[in-house]
């Protein structure tokens, strides 16, 4: 256990402790502090909760221990983190009295708003509303009116709902917004001294069509010895935002970007994340680079890391480096060919080595003036999207394997690896057993020989009708990504070292990557004794992030299916339970719940965990997870971000051999909003 997971226990007398956890409040207004490496929780009485709000991470007293089954009580002493510090609710005012009532489920105190920080804020508007201040003296805490929402904006109030839920400011504070206006975008004799310049090199980004942060650059040229010079340059955030600043105390506090369908909520403000550092085309930019020299047969013969200036030459979608590569022409098109034959070459060697080959598509919305969702378009990863994946996954485990070399005292420096740990058995050997009534048998000697044995079964279950279930099985045995200075390698990519270097813009960890090297190369090391701290802020800030885009996407599922309500379409089954079964559609990609007692009628269905499927137990009519089925929509509810369909009888449940009914395709609309992942 990482120093960061064990609970923080002070004593403050033989009888007392105090103990850091976050503040869990139910509906019902109850707490409970959750302590990582403590069984029970700790349960908190409404009128001890102090000054905390649901969510945050607090210090608590213990009053009574655990005896005759008695759960062990506590007092919150202090607040350690606010979650949340932005919340959706009314204002009511009254002459010069005005009080923010907040929204939600979960009990929050009331806000007191001085009349001043209304902001145009009437009795009765819906709000965004923050936190300011909870003196000990104030009965009530303070906050100001951010915005006052339209009732109209009905999607984009949901968007933002979901974002302030999941802890994520809305805007950032006047301080921040000043102090990133004062940063200058000029190029000075005195960093230039500091950089190797490389702006006389060919250089080019390549994103999608809608990015307006392009934090990755790769240039190329041949040298006199026959091999390549190709580097990969990063935006030098760490170049503009220094440590302790209020820039990056507002960068930590979110540590990620957050990719809703209809928005980006950025970790840094426009004018670092858009300009300063964006590595836009014809402009001169600051950077940190790993160049590498590197021969015909993909052979890493040189590798330089350190701070560097260049100028991209041209921006490049991701649709025209693909036609590119399909055609052999266009602008740039040797180089292009080029990296796109090496990428291939460390892609082979990377599942050589035991990284396992999950294929990946992603949906995107393609959405109106308005928001509104109006086609869903399923974009699955190409060539163009595989050249810069290994060319970032490459510069990545360059700087980790070279920071992992270096020691104080004898000792690794503090430093957020990327790590991915080995599949648990408990999810494994489930699906091993299922995955064997296919015909796919898994060598479980070793690690590499588990990996091995993913990798020929997603290769050979390509085109067969087990395909989806499988894939989804199989990643759902993996372990999660997660960020510490406990460096045990990087499991689904085969590597032993690995981080995040390549997104600072929109990664906080990158940032620290970033910072470090630079610590690294200047042989000025500074032991950093919060590292295993703000790795798990990092990893619990991302996992809320990709909740909230969960939710995103979720709402604007059900707000697209509206329109297809009382329709029937072809679907895939994606989960089961006890209480149903989930289809998606397979033009659509959007899932709702079959209830199990809409198939009351036709059996009496119960769930077999082992087939991951429900069985009528008159009939042993199976739904299995991978059956295709015939789906009607018959609910889309958007306050609930839910979808219910009902099954439509005869249509492919396992046993049968019907066709299944022709699937409705979508619109064709305009682009969708997009995100470039790595």
């Amino acid at each position: 256990m990482s120093k960061a997971q064990k609970p923080a226990v002070k004593k403050k007398s033989s009888q007392v402790n105090i103990l850091k956890g976050r503040l869990d409040i139910s509906r019902s207004g109850m707490g409970f502090v959750i302590v990582e490496g403590q069984d029970k929780d700790i349960m908190i009485k409404p009128n001890d909760f102090g000054k905390a709000f649901h969510g945050d991470i607090v210090r608590v007293q213990v009053s009574s221990q655990v005896s005759n089954g008695r759960r062990v009580e506590g007092k919150v002493t202090d607040v350690a983190e606010r979650k949340q510090t932005e919340f959706i609710g009314n204002v009511e005012v009254n002459k010069n009295i005005a009080f923010f009532i907040a929204g939600g489920e979960k009990p929050v105190p009331d806000f007191y708003i001085p009349v001043e920080k209304l902001n145009g804020a009437e009795n009765g508007d819906r709000v965004v509303a923050r936190f300011v201040k909870w003196d000990k003296a104030d009965k009530k805490p303070q906050g100001e009116v951010i915005s006052v929402l339209k009732a109209e904006d009905e999607g984009d109030l949901a968007m933002k709902e979901i974002l302030i839920n999941a802890g994520f400011p809305l805007t950032f504070e006047d301080v921040v917004m000043k102090e990133a206006a004062k940063l200058s975008d000029k190029i000075t004799r005195e960093e230039m001294k500091k950089r190797k310049d490389c702006r006389d090199i060919l250089t080019f980004t390549i994103d999608p069509a809608d990015a307006k942060d392009f934090d990755d650059a790769i240039s190329i040229r041949n040298l006199d010895n026959g091999n390549y010079e190709i580097g990969v340059h990063i935006a030098d955030v760490s170049h503009f935002v220094t440590p302790d600043s209020i820039l990056d105390k507002a960068a930590y506090e979110r540590a990620t970007s957050v990719y809703l369908p209809d928005r980006v909520n950025p970790m840094l403000p426009e004018k670092i994340s858009n300009e300063l550092c964006s590595l836009r085309p014809n402009e001169d930019k600051y950077t940190f680079s790993v160049i590498f020299q590197i021969n015909n047969r993909a052979e890493i013969k040189h590798k330089w890391i350190g701070r560097t200036i260049i100028h991209s030459n041209h921006r490049f979608t991701y649709e025209e480096v693909q036609q590119t590569i399909e055609t052999g022409e266009g602008l740039h098109y040797k180089p292009i060919i080029l990296l796109n034959d090496l990428a291939k070459k460390f892609r082979e060697e990377r599942f050589a080595n035991g990284a396992i080959n999950f294929s990946s598509t992603e949906v995107r919305f393609q959405l109106d003036e308005k928001g509104k969702p109006i086609g869903i378009i399923v974009k699955e990863s190409k060539d163009a999207h595989k050249l810069i994946e290994e060319f970032m996954l490459l510069a990545n485990r360059t700087v980790a394997e070279y920071v992992s070399r270096i020691k104080i005292n004898k000792e690794p420096i503090p430093f957020p690896y990327r790590i991915h740990d080995t599949p648990d058995d408990e999810k494994l050997k489930p699906f091993i057993a299922f995955a064997k009534k296919f015909g796919y048998t898994f060598d479980m000697k070793d690690e590499m020989a588990v990996a091995a044995s993913f990798n020929k079964m997603l290769k050979d279950v390509q085109g067969k009708p087990e395909q989806h279930v499988l894939e989804q099985l199989g990643i759902r045995t993996m372990a999660k990504a997660v960020y510490t200075s406990q460096n045990i390698g990087h499991y689904g990519l085969g590597f032993e070292n690995y981080c995040h270097f390549t997104s600072p813009i929109r990664r906080y960890p990158d940032v620290m990557v970033h910072r470090i090297l630079q610590e690294c190369l200047d042989k000025n090391l500074k032991v950093d004794k919060k590292m295993d701290e703000k790795c798990k802020h990092c990893s619990d800030r991302e996992r809320s992030a990709m909740e909230a885009e969960r939710a995103g996407n979720k709402y604007k599922q059900v707000e697209f299916m509206q329109q297809y309500l009382g329709e029937e379409f072809e679907a895939v089954i994606s989960g089961v339970s006890a209480f149903g079964f989930w289809a998606e559609t397979v033009a659509h990609k959007c899932e709702g719940l079959v209830s199990v007692r809409d198939l009351s009628e036709y059996d009496d269905f119960r769930l077999d965990e082992t087939d991951y499927a429900l069985v009528g137990a008159r009939t042993a009519r199976k739904f299995r997870m991978g059956d295709k089925v015939t789906i009607k929509v018959i609910s889309a509810n958007l306050t609930k971000r839910q979808m219910d369909y009902e099954w439509v009888k005869d249509a492919g449940a396992s046993e049968t051999n019907q066709t299944p009914a022709k699937a409705k395709a979508p619109k064709s609309q305009p682009k969708s909003k997009t995100k470039k992942g790595k």
